[in-house]
């Protein structure tokens, strides 16, 4: 790795083997990412907090396009919060920023679940196919912590606003026994409005280098790292991005170094995004005087030439039509799986039944997969026909302010299509079949005359071809007590006697 620091990565390749990305990366909601590479293999974990399955695992061959191919676990714990039960939830916490790891035949994710103020250290052989075995280390709360495995020894750097030092079991089980918590680098308070967390820790050469993110006021959200010649200290700094892209605000920064084959590094850094969450970038990396310089000397690009060759795809949102047996990889329940969904009672149809709830808050019947921008549709089509008084089914814009189009079944068993923004009705319209096509139009991003960002749209057609658009629209923010992008959710609740049967023939998502 020596050899790489004298040298900047981005030089001129031949087409055939470089390729340019377009920043944002994927358009859609993947913070607090870590990355490894394992030969020509990289992988990405990501922060999805409270919804389950948890921390998924994302394949790329050219850090570009990412595919999603398993998750490190289906349920955090099976308790009141993953249960939405008497007024609990995990909403703006769960599982959070997982440090990702390969050594030695083993693949580790360590990361925190502060709805259990735990930190959890997963390990497994086969990091697509598992199984993941799972530790708990007591005593800790390791804040967006960092691994680094260290001439056979195990380390993890932590915080949030000073970053701490320990030692852990070679198997990251523990704390390892008699071991000495540290602070190594007391970040400045003059003048931040956020001081240093999301650590990523690493040796390479003759230095050990913490890349961390913090917020200088009146700045835009930064990427410093800290570097010393001992893993004690002492660490000096220096900023490594600062600054914004696509006209936004929103700072760059809070993410993994990653290299190539060839020796070539990189940046894998996130920017704020409004409602449709936090998005990946990739920024190359500089080396100049022992430091990683990110960008354009320290300025995010929105351009960049990734000297690997275009491969793969991306598969972190897809159209489903629910033709086989198993949940495809781009869905998470919103807290744990409710009991009775079925792919295989009507065939070609995702079944959900309706349980107990007093809003889409509680629902437990809640299906969610990530929007993209800068705009898309999402539509399904629901049949109605099990549905039972009480109950109501169908499509939501899924955060804190949280909008939905569904069928609601009366008391006397009529039926409406109704339009709602948190729990009010904004709109009703009678039903008399048993189908209806749902419709969300997210636009996240202008990109004609006279839209509005964070802006949703709600229609509903009978025949697939005219569709009724309502006039009442959905100004999306993103909101901390939920801390997640806008998602699509189908969803199935109701507020009298349990049992009824809502059924989705197909769900289909796409940039327009």
């Amino acid at each position: 790795m020596a050899a790489c620091l004298v040298f900047a990565a981005g030089c001129t390749v031949s087409p055939e083997t470089s390729q340019i990305a377009v920043n944002p990366l994927t358009y859609t909601d993947i913070p607090d990412n870590d990355v490894i590479r394992v030969g020509e293999d990289y992988y990405m974990v990501s922060t999805t907090m409270y919804f389950c399955p948890g921390a998924p695992i994302m394949h790329s061959r050219d850090l570009v396009h990412w595919e999603i191919v398993s998750y490190i676990y289906d349920l955090l714990e099976d308790d009141d919060v993953y249960n939405l039960r008497d007024g609990k939830n995990a909403y703006g916490k769960g599982q959070w920023a997982t440090s990702l790891r390969y050594h030695d035949g083993m693949y580790y994710a360590l990361f925190v679940a502060n709805d259990q103020q735990k930190t959890y250290l997963y390990r497994t052989a086969d990091i697509v196919k598992g199984p993941w075995e799972r530790n708990v280390i007591d005593g800790y709360f390791m804040h967006d912590a960092s691994l680094l495995f260290d001439e056979g020894r195990l380390w993890s750097v932590w915080g949030n606003g000073d970053l701490h030092l320990i030692e852990l079991e070679p198997d990251g089980s523990a704390v390892k026994a008699g071991a000495e918590e540290r602070i190594i680098i007391q970040a400045p308070k003059e003048g931040m409005g956020l001081r240093a967390e999301g650590a990523h820790f690493y040796r390479i050469g003759d230095y050990y280098y913490v890349l961390e993110i913090d917020w200088p006021k009146e700045k835009p959200r930064t990427a410093t790292v800290w570097r010393s010649r001992s893993i004690e200290g002492p660490y000096e700094s220096k900023v490594v991005l600062q600054g914004t892209l696509g006209g936004r605000s929103d700072g760059i920064a809070q993410g993994p170094l990653i290299d190539t084959p060839a020796g070539d590094w990189y940046a894998i850094q996130f920017q704020d995004h409004g409602a449709v969450g936090r998005i990946p970038t990739v920024q190359p990396v500089t080396w100049i005087d022992g430091w990683p310089i990110m960008g354009e000397n320290g300025v995010p690009l929105e351009e960049v030439t990734v000297n690997l060759p275009a491969a793969g795809r991306d598969y972190v949102w897809d159209s489903d039509e629910f033709d086989t047996d198993r949940l495809a990889l781009v869905w998470q329940w919103n807290h744990k799986a409710p009991e009775g969904w079925s792919l295989t009672e009507k065939p070609g149809w995702l079944r959900l039944r309706a349980t107990k709830a007093t809003g889409i808050a509680d629902a437990r019947g809640t299906l969610t997969q990530r929007t993209v921008g800068p705009r898309c549709i999402s539509e399904t089509l629901l049949d109605a026909s099990l549905m039972k008084p009480g109950d109501e089914a169908g499509i939501c814009a899924f955060q804190s302010q949280s909008g939905r189009i569904g069928v609601q079944i009366s008391p006397d068993g009529s039926r409406q299509i109704v339009l709602r923004q948190k729990e009010e009705i904004l709109a009703a319209v009678p039903l008399t079949g048993d189908q209806v096509q749902l419709r969300i139009r997210y636009v996240f991003t202008p990109q004609e005359e006279g839209e509005e960002a964070d802006t949703a749209f709600f229609g509903y057609s009978l025949d697939g071809t005219e569709w009724t658009e309502f006039p009442d629209t959905l100004r999306m923010r993103y909101t901390l007590d939920y801390f997640t992008g806008y998602r699509s959710a189908l969803y199935s609740f109701t507020s009298q006697e349990e049992g009824g049967t809502a059924d989705f023939d197909w769900f289909h998502q796409r940039v327009f």
